[in-house]
């Protein structure tokens, strides 16, 4: 039973992945080819903007690529689950900003590349959203210690406890 949730996720992931491949180069090319043949768009803003979905998208492959024995072809790792959500998640939204960015640019000029600011703004909420978080629970923490050592504190008479 285990082993056959192994080879679905294997199947997902490397639909996931071919899937992902195939758009990465459709839209990748046709932009270069639009910009060479029928118009300038900057060459600079795409290779900039594009490092973050072509490095997601190879920690994607890295991580979420099934490995297969190769002399027997049985399955070895299924790879990372490339459905889940958290970082993974994230790292396919870049991707897809980024895709929407370059098909944009393609057809309604440089300025397009504004949507992509979208990436590194969610990235700032989460992670502001996430230091609150820790900070909430480190406070949490800190009451829940003041509490046990105020119990032991409450022993002795009333000018022992405020010298402490």
């Amino acid at each position: 039973m285990a082993q056959k949730a192994r080879k679905d996720q294997a199947k997902a992931n490397a639909a996931a992945l071919r899937n992902l491949h195939i758009g990465t180069l459709i839209v990748n090319t046709l932009f270069v080819l639009f910009s060479l043949l029928f118009k300038r768009r900057s060459l600079l803003l795409y290779v900039i903007l594009s490092i973050p979905a072509f490095i997601c998208e190879f920690i994607l492959e890295s991580t979420g690529r099934p490995r297969y024995d190769p002399s027997t072809n049985s399955l070895k790792s299924a790879g990372q689950d490339l459905s889940a959500s958290g970082l993974t998640e994230y790292m396919f939204d870049v991707i897809w900003v980024t895709w929407a960015s370059v098909i944009l640019v393609t057809f309604f000029g440089n300025w397009c590349w504004l949507l992509w600011s979208v990436v590194p703004a969610y990235g700032a909420f989460k992670g502001f959203s996430l230091l609150g978080a820790a900070r909430g629970m480190a406070g949490m923490q800190q009451q829940a210690q003041q509490q046990q050592t105020g119990g032991a504190q409450i022993t002795g008479n009333r000018k022992q406890r405020r010298a402490a």
